[in-house]
């Protein structure tokens, strides 16, 4: 009867080691299960990080258009600049005494050769037309124009350049009028008369003037003004 109760303890004592070891068995293999929890937490991380990065991306890219928006207003702005020099540039007006400084000259060579200089002192450019239309003293018509010395176009100043003209004092034949000053009138375009304020001069000291004293036109150089 005894032998009885023991086995039959022990039995019972062999089925609940047996069941302790399910349980621990079945503890295991959950804990190993639970590794994909850690997959699922790196998804979630990784999937989190993607907005993030989105976020950091769009200021560049927006900094990147803003850049390009500068880069293209400061183009226009220097194209707008440069449309309005151009414009500047290309713009003319006629020659006057009111927008050129003039001065008038001895020179050695040729003899009996006065030298009229014309400076464009404006800040666009100016034509010369035809010639200086001339008056000495109080002369009541203008010196005469020597037509052969007609240049082939306009001559056109830009600021700070100079056209040029010869007074041939003699003519054909000797000065002997003695001459103090000088009144330089403009011809426009049209040739219809002075245009403009005139330059009025003071002669260099021993000028003398004949009946046939005469004028080139405008030359562009000292040298073709003193051919004539």
């Amino acid at each position: 009867m005894r032998n009885l109760r023991f086995r039959s303890a022990a039995s019972a004592a062999t089925t609940a080691l047996v069941a302790a070891l399910a349980l621990t068995a079945c503890g295991q293999s959950d804990a190993v299960g639970a590794a994909p929890k850690s997959d699922t937490t790196t998804a979630s991380t990784a999937s989190s990080s993607t907005p993030k990065d989105e976020a950091t991306e769009k200021p560049q890219d927006s900094t990147g258009e803003n850049a390009q928006t500068a880069s293209n207003n400061n183009n226009s702005k220097a194209n707008s600049k440069g449309s309005g020099g151009n414009k500047k540039s290309n713009a003319r007006t006629t020659c006057t005494g009111g927008n050129t400084k003039v001065t008038v000259t001895d020179v050695t060579r040729p003899i009996n050769h006065l030298l009229v200089t014309a400076t464009n002192t404006g800040k666009t450019n100016c034509d010369a037309y035809y010639a200086p239309l001339l008056g000495f003293d109080e002369a009541q018509a203008v010196t005469q124009i020597n037509e052969g010395s007609k240049p082939q176009a306009v001559v056109t100043l830009a600021p700070g350049e100079s056209a040029y003209a010869s007074i041939s004092l003699g003519g054909d034949g000797s000065p002997d009028i003695a001459a103090y000053k000088l009144s330089v009138h403009f011809a426009g375009r049209a040739n219809q008369g002075s245009v403009g304020s005139p330059a009025n001069l003071t002669l260099p000291k021993g000028t003398m003037v004949s009946d046939t004293t005469s004028v080139s036109y405008w030359q562009s150089t000292m040298a073709d003004a003193l051919i004539w």
